[in-house]
């Protein structure tokens, strides 16, 4: 026991031998490298995106019997095409089947051979029953995965747009979820 008591109090006062200091230092070192590993790790496993922000929605009324309903759809993520559906309310307005176009083919992991669209996709919606200055709302129902083998349940975003008048082209865009202003960005 006095022993220990000798060698530690040779440390405190600086006068341990070397080989005492290179024992000391080792042990530092194993002490700064196990804190660094989950550090490390948990660096390594990059955040995954909300769906709002993963599959950005957004629509606009092209004209008064058009809208334009858009995805944007972040780097490291993929949209299902058979997985997409629309609505639009009130009732009185219809919506015609949209013409969805083609997606890049993929075997995925949890349903086969699908098509997905990475990027962004636009779709055109045809209406019929609204009129000028009439606000729609567009709901649009959506399903992706992350590459990194992660899926997210169906989701629905919704806009309103107002219709315009015949000949004066396109509304303004409306984002579903628009990106927050942030304070120092």
């Amino acid at each position: 026991m006095s022993t220990m008591y000798h060698w530690h109090r040779q440390i405190e006062t600086g006068r341990a031998s070397p080989r005492a200091s290179v024992s000391r230092a080792c042990q530092q070192l194993l002490v700064a490298l196990l804190l660094a590993v989950p550090l490390g790790a948990a660096a390594a496993d990059p955040k995954l995106l909300p769906p709002e922000e993963a599959f950005r929605f957004s629509a606009r009324a092209l004209d008064e019997r058009t809208i334009e309903a858009r995805f944007a759809v972040a780097d490291g993520y993929y949209l299902y095409r058979d997985k997409m559906r629309f609505a639009v309310a009130p009732d009185a307005a219809a919506l015609t089947a949209p013409q969805l176009p083609a997606g890049k083919m993929k075997e995925d992991q949890f349903f086969g051979k699908v098509e997905t669209f990475r990027e962004g996709v636009v779709v055109k919606l045809a209406m019929a029953g609204t009129g000028p200055g009439q606000s729609v709302v567009v709901a649009a129902e959506s399903q992706g995965c992350a590459d990194q083998g992660v899926c997210y349940p169906p989701n629905v975003q919704k806009v309103t747009i107002v219709m315009p008048a015949a000949g004066k082209g396109p509304g303004p865009l409306v984002e579903a979820n628009p990106p927050k202003k942030r304070w120092f960005n």
